[in-house]
């Protein structure tokens, strides 16, 4: 059975989530969620023990037990629901939005600018030589 373990301290980790639990049976899997970009803890995770039992017996005795100063919130892990936000990351755009190649856009972009830029400097240096001819 899958576990829940909720309001870890910032100071476990993988191995010492799965230690906690060891003592009610053979933990399979001990898997500390992590945010993407700093690798530092979400403060939650996961243990798989082999036996329903044992994880029973870990729910009850390990829900609400004090850990470096904070409670602990154990259950059964529930399957993942689809946020109803229909965002699918943080830049606002839906599910549905078409991506678009950001290097193929700004690498033309900056091809035409470029073009555009030296046909104005060519533009600007022909006015500046006939005023300079008075």
């Amino acid at each position: 059975m899958k576990l829940y373990i909720g309001n870890l301290p910032w100071s476990i980790d993988d191995k010492k989530l799965k230690k906690l639990f060891e003592s009610y049976g053979q933990v399979e899997e001990a898997v500390l969620i992590k945010d993407k970009f700093s690798g530092r803890s979400k403060g939650f995770g996961f243990v798989t023990l082999s036996n329903d039992a044992d994880a029973q017996k870990a729910i009850e005795e390990m829900n609400q037990k004090e850990v470096e100063g904070r409670k602990l919130t154990v259950s059964e892990a529930k399957p993942m629901v689809p946020r109803d936000n229909n965002f699918n990351d943080r830049s606002g755009r839906s599910n549905g939005a078409p991506r678009a190649n950001p290097s193929a856009i700004n690498g033309s972009r900056r091809k035409k600018d470029a073009e555009e830029s030296d046909e104005d400097a060519e533009e600007s240096d022909e006015d500046f030589d006939e005023s300079e001819e008075d």
